[in-house]
């Protein structure tokens, strides 16, 4: 009888220890997709049929939780992170749909070349996603990143984005985001086709002019710290499915902004100053009618010419539903006597807001042109 149990305990665990082996072919790969790089290397020991499946992954994360792990280990050289990621590359078969990397700045190289080869086997694997988080000196994009066509979304940090002058666009990019990233001196006039781009953020770029793009389905349009983003912006702004637009430190005349029909605006301090600079009449020529929701971002009550631009904005706002403002601590600069004269003028809005539906204030002093303001 004893025996007999005995057996069945350990028939029953026998089984329990091959339930990894026989797992649905539909799970295997969502389960690795969810593990560090490393440890889906790792399940190669747990059967026979687990050895090589890692090297069919679709999704390779290799952001900082894997490129620290070298650092605790001192192996940033050619021996160590070049070496396990060239193992990783030339190992995998298979289509790679999603590829994130993260280029530590400990890593020691002459040159970004092994980045390159990296790169020349994702266009070769039907790439849709890829995420270049670059810590270390400016990488240039090679060409054949341009050749990557089944992208569907681009985010490249610290990177050299100089397309080859044969190169027509992405047919298939919904999405970019482009941190401190230079468009170079001249690409030739070269129009980049983004036929399918809904949205677009650039953040600290340079050369951004250079950027020549039709992206006629372009919804969302955030661009900060690009100041000479102009020309692009002003194109971009007349695309007839934008509906949300994210605009700071842009110099020179902005004047043309007004010529197109926006849903959201968000816009910083220093754009408003930019109004005020411009001396923009008490009307623009171009009213914003379809303008319904507002943000002014650090903005200050204490100084007068961001008041001005914020009155300017408002006044060409009749369809106005929604402002948002978020007030910035005033410096000893902030001239407060003259904000709240220049607020008790009876024309300073003269400009009716009946639709306006919702005001968001956050951070404020209780200062005289704060209430005036109100």
């Amino acid at each position: 009888m004893d025996n007999r149990h005995t057996r069945r305990r350990f028939v029953s665990s026998s089984a329990d220890k091959d339930i990894i082996s026989n797992l649905p072919e539909d799970l295997l790969d969502p389960i690795l997709e969810r593990l560090p790089v490393k440890d889906a290397v790792r399940t190669s020991v747990l059967s026979r049929k687990w050895r090589y499946r890692w090297t069919t992954m679709k999704t390779l994360f290799l952001y900082k939780q894997f490129s620290q792990q070298f650092l605790k280990t001192g192996a940033f050289s050619c021996n160590g992170f070049i070496r396990v990621l060239n193992q990783i590359m030339i190992l995998h078969s298979g289509p790679i749909f999603k590829f994130v990397l993260h280029i530590p700045k400990e890593i020691f190289l002459d040159s970004l070349k092994e980045v390159d080869q990296w790169m020349l086997i994702l266009s070769r694997n039907n790439v849709r996603e890829l995420h270049i988080v670059n810590s270390n000196r400016v990488y240039h994009i090679p060409s054949s990143v341009f050749s990557c066509l089944q992208l569907t979304k681009l985010n490249l940090f610290t990177c050299i984005f100089k397309p080859p002058p044969a190169f027509k666009g992405f047919p298939n990019l919904q999405d970019i985001k482009l941190m401190h990233v230079d468009f170079g001196v001249n690409l030739g006039g070269t129009v980049i086709n983004l036929p399918q781009l809904k949205n677009l953020i650039l953040y600290g770029c340079r050369n951004v002019n250079n950027f020549n793009i039709k992206a006629e389905k372009l919804q969302n349009l955030r661009v900060n710290g690009c100041p000479d983003a102009n020309a692009m912006v002003l194109q971009l702004l007349h695309s007839e499915h934008l509906n949300a637009v994210y605009i700071c430190r842009l110099s020179k005349s902005v004047k043309d902004l007004f010529q197109v029909k926006r849903f959201s605006f968000t816009i910083d301090s220093y754009f408003l100053k930019i109004l005020a600079a411009e001396k923009f009449p008490n009307s623009l020529p171009h009213v914003v009618q379809c303008l319904q929701e507002l943000e002014f971002t650090s903005f200050s009550f204490g100084d007068l010419n961001q008041l001005q631009g914020a009155l300017s904005m408002l006044r060409n706002s009749p369809c106005l539903k929604r402002l948002l403002v978020t007030h910035m601590p005033m410096g000893q600069e902030a001239d407060l006597q003259l904000t709240s004269n220049y607020l008790e003028s009876p024309d300073c809005l003269d400009q009716t807001l009946l639709k306006l539906q919702t005001v968001e204030m956050t951070y404020l002093e209780g200062s005289r042109p704060e209430l005036l303001f109100v």
